[in-house]
């Protein structure tokens, strides 16, 4: 009795260890996988597709833009910043957005002219979206949402609002509205 004991408590324990090895190689639930810009492709002003994995390896600095905002001037900065870097693996890219006090009325043709007589504009511009509410343009939910861009959660506050991404695709930062292109903090990020 105490042999036909033992051997079952042995069978028991050799079968439990077993599901735990099993368990433990064959998890149920995988890691969540970061997120990046990669996954993206846009329309550009002129209707092409703009597809983010052919930048990889490049700083990028995202945008949302606008051609009637007290903020517009920000342009000639973007352009600036975009001239200096742009041979240093950086990239600006431009989102016009009418979702603040109705500053981008235009349509791409306006918006691409506009951009181009006034500030000389040579970064990628893409077509008009929106970056907030219920029409939210899927990019800016990854840029917005910490459960898809690993960083944090944001509202876009205003037109201009900066955000900041890595080599890899991934967001870093998220740099207000009001602070000007030509910050030196944005200038010590591309350089970092």
């Amino acid at each position: 009795m105490k042999a036909l004991y033992i051997a079952t408590l042995s069978s028991f324990l050799f079968l439990s260890c077993q599901g735990q090895t099993k368990s433990a190689s064959n998890p149920t639930t995988k890691p969540m996988e970061k997120q990046t810009i990669y996954q993206f492709k846009v329309e550009d002003l002129s209707g092409k597709t703009f597809d983010f994995a052919s930048l990889k390896g490049k700083k990028i600095l995202v945008v949302n833009t606008a051609s009637k905002c007290g903020l517009t001037p920000q342009y000639k900065e973007l352009e600036a910043l975009y001239k200096k870097y742009k041979d240093q693996n950086f990239v600006i890219v431009g989102f016009p957005a009418n979702n603040f006090g109705q500053q981008e009325p235009g349509t791409n043709a306006e918006i691409s002219t506009f951009c181009e007589l006034n500030y000389g504009v040579t970064f990628p511009m893409m077509s008009k979206i929106s970056v907030k509410g219920s029409d939210m343009h899927p990019l800016y939910q990854f840029l917005t949402q910490k459960a898809k861009n690993g960083l944090q959660d944001s509202d876009v506050e205003w037109n201009f609002q900066k955000y900041l991404l890595n080599e890899k695709g991934e967001l870093e930062q998220v740099v207000a509205p009001q602070t000007l292109p030509s910050d030196a903090s944005i200038a010590q990020w591309i350089q970092g």
